[in-house]
């Protein structure tokens, strides 16, 4: 059901507050100077936030700090297909392999209320606030807005001539319809840019074609999404809309060097990222230039060309780890080497127990330094205070 009203009443919001501001006049002469005083002046002291989350993170094992990577799907906790209800299986999995979040799909959800049931029984048998996400782009991409009767968007590059003002009252409204579901993080936008005609997963999923207005149209989603208390996550580093290939069936390439990259594919992550964005998903997506594995497993891509040259302090994302760009590693090494690439989070996990004792197992042997899951586990810990999800 579509909700023009809603959106316009949004972007005529928008329209009013920017017509409003006001420039302060500057006083005539400067304020007076202080006067001197002999008390010493405090030293700064760490960041509260920071302080509990070191805290949160020294009161947990290295299982539950492994745990805290993962965001699954609501049947790895059941133990059962096409899960629409939390029961005791769900609680006696999350009191042993207390996990960091769960994501929900079209077979997860019947009614609102049913929703928001499943929701509140999984979160209430958690010790620590889930990450409670689903992919919620608008279009062919939908969970709520073709299950739970939340407002309807078209794909989101039909939008893109109606500028960064509609991004963002689409975005906001997204958000907060989430959040009146029980969700609170969604999995979007998209910031692939549609240069292939030829790609098909993607497509007019992307904002735009052109990679300005990508990363103009971009940065504005993500104030939309963060304005209405969404978390939200930018994908498919670094950049899934020039290749040909289906990542859900097998690899696929992106043949540009990182100098094309940081022109191109690169710039509506980077806006994305000024604006606020709270995630970065990693793809598995290939790039030849670079040491040829896919970003949600390469070092080169997650660490060196995301974190350490592009600035991205936030938490990493892998895409889905059950795809078949994937499939010539078991889901464990999947999991290992995308830890080891420096991500946070490793999404879509299944076969948790298998899973964690593997990667504790990494661990004793020095093939998985404790240090990199520390500091995963830290910045998820972080982003969860943050924004409200653990108090």
């Amino acid at each position: 059901m579509k909700k023009s009203r809603g959106i316009a009443l949004v972007l005529a919001l928008a329209c009013l507050l920017s017509a409003c501001g006001g420039v302060q006049t500057p006083p005539e002469t400067a304020p007076p100077e202080p006067a001197e005083t002999s008390t010493p002046v405090p030293a700064p002291t760490e960041n509260p936030m920071e302080l509990r989350a070191r805290e949160l993170l020294d009161g947990m094992s290295l299982r539950e700090r492994l745990c805290q990577l993962l965001i699954v799907r609501p049947e790895a906790l059941e133990l059962a297909a096409a899960v629409t209800a939390a029961g005791e299986t769900t609680r006696q999995t999350l009191e042993a392999f207390p996990v960091g979040g769960v994501i929900y799909s079209l077979d997860n959800l019947v009614t609102r209320e049913q929703t928001a049931k499943l929701i509140e029984d999984t979160q209430s048998a958690s010790r620590l606030g889930l990450f409670i996400c689903a992919d919620e782009e608008g279009g062919n991409v939908g969970r709520l807005m073709y299950k739970l009767d939340t407002t309807y968007f078209h794909d989101m590059f039909s939008y893109r001539e109606q500028g960064s003002g509609r991004a963002w009252a689409n975005a906001y409204v997204i958000g907060a319809d989430m959040l009146s579901c029980g969700f609170n993080t969604d999995f979007a936008p998209v910031a692939d840019v549609w240069t292939n005609p030829e790609n098909r997963v993607i497509g007019p999923r992307a904002y735009s074609d052109g990679f300005e207005e990508a990363a103009e149209l971009v940065a504005a989603a993500v104030d939309g999404f963060r304005s209405a208390g969404l978390l939200c996550c930018l994908k498919h580093f670094p950049g899934h809309g020039d290749t040909e290939e289906d990542t859900h069936e097998g690899p696929a390439v992106l043949n540009k060097s990182l100098d094309e990259l940081r022109s191109g594919e690169l710039l509506p992550f980077v806006s994305g990222m000024e604006a606020g964005a709270d995630m970065v998903m990693t793809g598995h997506l290939v790039v030849p230039a670079t040491d040829g594995m896919p970003a949600s497993l390469s070092f080169a891509l997650t660490t060196e060309l995301l974190r350490n040259e592009l600035g991205f302090s936030g938490v990493v994302v892998t895409d889905s780890l059950d795809m078949g760009a994937l499939s010539e590693w078991t889901m464990a090494e999947r999991c290992r080497l995308a830890l080891l690439a420096g991500a946070d989070i490793l999404l879509g996990v299944d076969g948790i127990e298998e899973v964690i004792t593997a990667l504790e197992e990494a661990v004793s042997s020095g093939e998985l330094p404790e240090a990199r899951i520390e500091e995963s586990a830290l910045r998820v810990l972080r982003l969860k205070l943050e924004r409200g999800l653990i108090e």
